[in-house]
């Protein structure tokens, strides 16, 4: 898949595993590193990739929470356009082959 960011600020920190490590420590720098490249790695949102992955509600549709560490997740948003919606609503996941990352997030606050 491909990987876009919403901050430049946060792509230069995944650029730099030093950087990142400053701001989220190092098991969340490594596990934020690891979510990435596993994402890249997919072809799309419908492919199982490790670690719980839900789609948001709400004002967030369109959006994704990957587990990270405690009650962080990895946020991300769909970027193909359009989105290919399903019957039910739901976003079809195997057109997903671009997302934006927008946050590390506790989204239960």
């Amino acid at each position: 898949m491909k990987i876009f960011f919403k901050k430049d600020k946060f792509r230069k920190e995944c650029d730099d595993p030093k950087q990142l490590t400053r701001a989220y420590g190092s098991k969340r720098a490594d596990r934020i590193l690891r979510r990435l490249d596993e994402l890249r790695a997919a072809p799309n949102l419908a492919e199982r990739l490790p670690g719980r992955m839900h789609a948001l509600i709400g004002n967030r549709f369109g959006q994704f929470s990957i587990d990270l560490d405690g009650p962080y997740r990895l946020i991300f948003e769909a970027c193909n356009e359009p989105l290919i919606l399903l019957p039910d609503g739901g976003i079809d996941r195997s057109k997903v082959t671009e997302i934006r990352i927008i946050e590390i997030a506790d989204t239960h606050e």
